[in-house]
């Protein structure tokens, strides 16, 4: 049986909050209440309401202000606003603000019971869905990431976390290890995931376009501005914004930056207006942004504004045991996308891919498993299947084995020497050895029996 939700009254008027507290029980809700603005805050938080029924004209704290109290601190409170004759421009501003609806003066009762009983059961039915993620969750999937690891668990609990509120956040992590999908992820669990998402690489724009991209134009602007241009801000509006490689922004467009964040407005490039904003800025990053403070490269009180929730993407050298997840859901999606009747990957393929160093992450995993499927004549994956690893994984796999050959000595006992160090470097791990090298297991596993009875041979 779905639990009985919890109703918070904020109304000055001590008869009507009596006769509306009194009425609500009767529907079968817990009921609170608040006669100020000050007072309903503190119930917020002591009281946690599923449901605020709102005057807005308390004392204290006004109304408005209660609801902006709600939208700083991302507390997922359904809010009915009740607003008196003159009120409705308020309670207009009320709904930008977050307000589910408004009600006036006075209350038809039959109305607000159909309304309590429909946010009761689309209350029931979000807790539903959340119970639904953390099962997921528990496979090894949050929206669209993958991943059973400890460091994904970690990941995947802090994003559970942040997604409901409106509070900015921060993804860090190498290239390739999917902060763009945690950001999606993170749009995709929060209440704005039907408005829409925008993102934009603060690092792929000369300065004078990125302000332009970010905040938009008017006409006749600058030189070249035939048009207006409506910027990412206002794209987003309503919904959430990615600010990708956050840490190559310029200095000299940090401060607008902030100031649009902070006062939710902007004012387009040439233009002598404000366009009211309700934007979640979310960050990402492959650099240290505290390094980058030192350096003099990012502003303080930016970052300490981006980084209300700061999320760290694993390596995929961190997260092996997550790598038959990732390939398999590459392999149906690539197997869809071509047309191929490939199903999975047999063990050794799977062993491989564990064994491979991947300087790219799970971007170059993907990449190698979308190859893989096309060139695949098996309903698995196999080992050959696989491209050779990039040139830094095996340059770095050279580099650490601290392997050298000398001109003039035979090609035969160099590759000899090359295939023994290299199988050394990766702790006696044939699979990886062979993936270094870029030759399939087979061709290895009969190179090291020919060195092997050559070696007994000579013994002899």
């Amino acid at each position: 049986m779905p639990d009985v939700k919890r109703v918070l009254v904020a109304e000055d008027h001590a008869r009507t909050r009596r006769i509306w507290s009194e009425l609500i029980s009767s529907w079968g809700f817990q009921v609170e209440t608040a006669d100020d603005g000050a007072r309903a805050i503190e119930l917020l938080s002591s009281f946690e309401p599923h449901i605020l029924l709102l005057d807005l004209r308390l004392p204290r704290r006004d109304g408005l202000e209660v609801l902006g109290e709600i939208h700083k601190q991302g507390l997922p409170i359904t809010t009915i606003v009740i607003s008196g004759e003159g009120d409705i421009p308020d309670a207009v501003q009320a709904t930008r603000l977050g307000a589910y609806d408004y009600l006036r003066k006075p209350i038809d009762p039959p109305r607000l019971r159909l309304m309590l009983g429909n946010l009761s059961q689309h209350l029931n039915l979000n807790e539903e869905n959340q119970r639904l993620r953390l099962q997921l969750m528990g496979a090894g999937q949050l929206g669209s990431l993958v991943g059973k690891s400890l460091a994904m668990r970690h990941v995947m609990a802090q994003i559970e976390q942040a997604a409901p509120s409106s509070a900015p956040v921060i993804l860090y992590g190498e290239s390739g290890t999917g902060k763009e999908v945690a950001a999606r992820t993170i749009h995709g669990l929060s209440p704005r995931s039907n408005r829409p998402y925008v993102a934009i690489n603060c690092a792929a724009l000369p300065d004078t376009l990125l302000e332009s991209e970010l905040f938009g134009h008017e006409r006749g602007a600058f030189t070249g501005a035939d048009t207006r241009r409506t910027g990412c801000f206002e794209l987003a509006n309503g919904g959430t914004l990615l600010l990708d490689e956050i840490g190559d922004m310029k200095i000299d467009l940090q401060p607008k930056l902030l100031r649009v964040i902070e006062e939710h407005k902007l004012r387009r490039i040439g233009g002598s207006n404000d366009v009211p904003l309700d934007v979640r800025v979310l960050a990402s990053t492959n650099r240290n942004l505290e390094d980058a403070m030192r350096e003099g490269k990012l502003r303080e009180d930016l970052y300490y504004r981006l980084s209300v929730f700061t999320i760290e993407l694993p390596r995929l050298e961190e997260r092996v045991e997550d790598i038959p997840l990732l390939a398999n859901r590459f392999i149906k999606e690539f197997a869809e996308a071509n047309g191929k009747p490939v199903t999975g990957a047999d063990n050794e393929c799977l062993e491989a891919l564990k064994s491979r160093l991947w300087p790219g992450n799970v971007r170059e995993l993907r990449n190698a498993i979308e190859r893989a499927v096309i060139v695949s004549t098996r309903p698995l994956l196999s080992a050959e299947d696989l491209p050779p690893p990039s040139s830094l994984a095996t340059a770095g796999a050279v580099k650490s084995g601290n392997s050298e050959t000398q001109a003039g000595r035979p090609l035969r006992e160099v590759e000899r020497e090359l295939i023994l160090k290299t199988l050394d470097l990766a702790g006696g791990n044939r699979l990886r050895a062979a993936d270094i090298l870029g030759i399939s297991p087979k061709t290895l596993y009969n190179k090291l029996g020919r060195y092997q009875g050559k070696t007994q041979s000579d013994e002899a």
